[in-house]
C-alpha cells in the first residue's frame, strides 16, 4: 500500500474546486489510457461539495461521461429516492446534469428494492456486481477503480466503517451490511478495507475544524480498528485533501511544505 501524501488548501471551497480539477484530469487520463474510467463516490458535505464544483468546472466537458463507471463507497439503507441516500444527493449535485450511461451508474440497493430490508443480501448483491465488473487484470473480486474517494468523519470513520465495529475488522468480504451505526441511519451498506485497498488511488477528503482531531489521529500512526481512516490506502497513491482547518492539529512534520 502507498504512503499518504497530503495537500492542504486554504478553505473548503478551494479544496472542492482543486479536487474537482484533479479528478477531471485523472478521469481523462484513465480514459485516454484504457478507454474508460472507474470512480468510487463518497457522500457527505465534502463529497457533495466536490461534485458540485465538478459540475461548474469548465473542464468537465473534457470527460467522456458515457465511458465512466460510478460506484459508491457506502450507502444509507433507506428507500429509493430518500433525500438522505448518497446516490440521491449525488444526482442532485451533479449526476442528473451530465450524460452518463445509466448502466454504468452502480448505486447500492435501497431498502425497498429487490432485497427488501435484508441488508446482508443487498450487500452480497453489490459485491457480486463488483465482481462481475472486475477483469482478469484486477486479480480479485473488485474492479480496478481509478479513484476511490472517502470523506473522513470526526470519529475517523470512512465509508460506513466505524471505529471498533465489526465491518472495519472484515478481511475477506468486499461489501458488508452495517447494523447499529453510531450516526443515523443505523443500517447501512459499505465497502470494506480490502475493497478500498484494491483501488489504484484513494483520496480522503476532510474540511472543517471538526475533522482536525480525526486527521491528526489517522495520520499519526493510529491503528485501523480504532481509526478506520488510517487503513484506507490505495495501491499506487493515497492522497489526503484537507483545508487549513482540518489540518490545524497535524504534527508539523506531516504538514506539506508547499500547499495551495
Amino acid at each position: 500500500m502507498s504512503a499518504p501524501q497530503l495537500v492542504v488548501h486554504r478553505d473548503k471551497e478551494l479544496m472542492a474546486q482543486a479536487a474537482a480539477a484533479r479528478l477531471i484530469t485523472r478521469i481523462v487520463d484513465a480514459q485516454s489510457a484504457r478507454g474508460s474510467a472507474s470512480v468510487v463516490l463518497t457522500g457527505g458535505r465534502n463529497g457533495n461539495g466536490l461534485l458540485a464544483a465538478l459540475g461548474s468546472a469548465p473542464a468537465r466537458d473534457a470527460i467522456d461521461w458515457s465511458r465512466l463507471d460510478l460506484w459508491w463507497g457506502d450507502e444509507r439503507f433507506l428507500p429509493e429516492g430518500d433525500p438522505e441516500r448518497n446516490v440521491t444527493q449525488a444526482r442532485a449535485a451533479l449526476l442528473d446534469r451530465v450524460p452518463l450511461d445509466p448502466a454504468r451508474v452502480h448505486a447500492m440497493p435501497a431498502s425497498d428494492g429487490p432485497y427488501g430490508n435484508d441488508v446482508e443480501a443487498a450487500a452480497e448483491a453489490y459485491a457480486a456486481e463488483m465482481a462481475a465488473a472486475a477483469g482478469p487484470e484486477n486479480h480479485g473480486p473488485v474492479p480496478g477503480f481509478d479513484v476511490l474517494m472517502l470523506g473522513v468523519g470526526p470519529d475517523t470513520h470512512v465509508a460506513s466503517l466505524f471505529p471498533e465495529l465489526p465491518a472495519v475488522r472484515e478481511t475477506e468480504r468486499t461489501v458488508v451490511g452495517v447494523h447499529g451505526a453510531p450516526k443515523p441511519p443505523p443500517t447501512r451498506i459499505t465497502l470494506t478495507l480490502p475493497a478500498i485497498r484494491a483501488a489504484r488511488e484513494v483520496w480522503l477528503l476532510a474540511a472543517g475544524e471538526d475533522k482536525a482531531k480525526a486527521a491528526a489521529m489517522a495520520l499519526s500512526g493510529a491503528g485501523e480498528i480504532q481509526a478506520p481512516a488510517a487503513g484506507a490506502r490505495g495501491r499506487s497513491r493515497t492522497l489526503w485533501l484537507l483545508d487549513a482547518a482540518a489540518a490545524s492539529e497535524l504534527p508539523r512534520a506531516l504538514y506539506p511544505p508547499a500547499s495551495a
